[in-house]
């Protein structure tokens, strides 16, 4: 299959689509727009991208082995098919590798790389390895933050292969729920009742529950929250930009976490250097 021929037939179809509705008396906007549409205004060129091979950095099992991670963590991060399946080794990218060893320090840090290298697994795996080294059921000690409930409902179902796969009953040592405006009241009293260890949201419903008595459970659980990750962080420019930027203050503010550690993630945000 031609995929130039093909992308060519369905701009042509497209551009006949959009032409059948323009219906201009005026000679000159309507000189305009045709050679607006000619040129290709509605329809970029082509795009062609290297997906590149990422140099590896090593297994979750090796970090384990050199005590980066807590041993618990060789069993959750494997690639498992289903419940019953105790999984794989799982190859880590070198940017994973080198984003879980300076989460270790404490320090803020964003991760910029290319869409599917695997963003999550480099916020995902320190904020497991802290619950699991501090106890889990110790209330909230990570709030991952997402633009979209798309992607929170995206992760959540990633979590739970790595944190209830393999275990009995699907009840893993770390716990995880989404808490964005889609759940049912029912849900959402649940997670109030028992707030997880690792709570997955937006930052409007953030916003929200800093501000709402009826989550005041929610902020008695996350005193002292640990992380703090923003994804898709290139999302947050202008005025959302400085509105999240304040609600980052609030929050480590109101939840009396000076030493909360920030981390952001975004296939987009470039930059001079390394």
């Amino acid at each position: 299959m031609d995929v130039f021929a093909l992308r060519d037939q369905l701009i042509d179809d497209y551009r006949r689509y959009v032409e059948s509705f323009l219906r201009i008396r005026d000679a000159r906007i309507r000189a305009y727009v045709e050679a607006s549409l000619a040129g290709g205004v509605l329809w970029p060129e082509p795009l062609l991208q290297l997906n590149p091979a990422f140099e590896s950095g090593g297994t979750i099992d090796d970090l384990v082995g050199t005590g980066v991670l807590h041993p618990e963590c060789q069993r959750i991060f494997r690639l498992k098919h289903d419940q019953r399946d105790s999984g794989a080794p799982l190859t880590l990218h070198r940017h994973q590798a080198e984003a879980i060893t300076i989460a270790r320090t404490g320090r803020n840090y964003v991760l910029t790389t290319g869409t599917g290298s695997g963003k999550s697994l480099s916020y995902i795996v320190p904020i497991v390895d802290h619950v699991l080294r501090r106890g889990p059921g110790q209330g909230i000690q990570a709030i991952v933050v997402y633009p979209m409930n798309a992607h929170a409902n995206r992760q959540e179902g990633e979590l739970e292969k790595f944190l209830t796969y393999g275990y009995p009953d699907g009840r893993g040592p770390v716990t995880f729920a989404k808490y964005t405006g889609q759940e049912r009241d029912e849900r959402r009293q649940a997670i109030l009742s028992n707030p997880p260890d690792i709570l997955l949201t937006n930052y409007v419903m953030l916003e929200l529950i800093l501000t709402r008595p009826a989550e005041a459970a929610l902020i008695r659980e996350a005193q002292g929250l640990r992380f703090l990750v923003l994804d898709e962080l290139h999302t947050y420019r202008g005025r959302q930009g400085a509105d999240v930027a304040l609600l980052v203050r609030r929050v480590r503010d109101r939840l009396s976490s000076p030493a909360m550690q920030v981390v952001g993630t975004s296939a987009t945000l470039a930059g001079e250097g390394s």
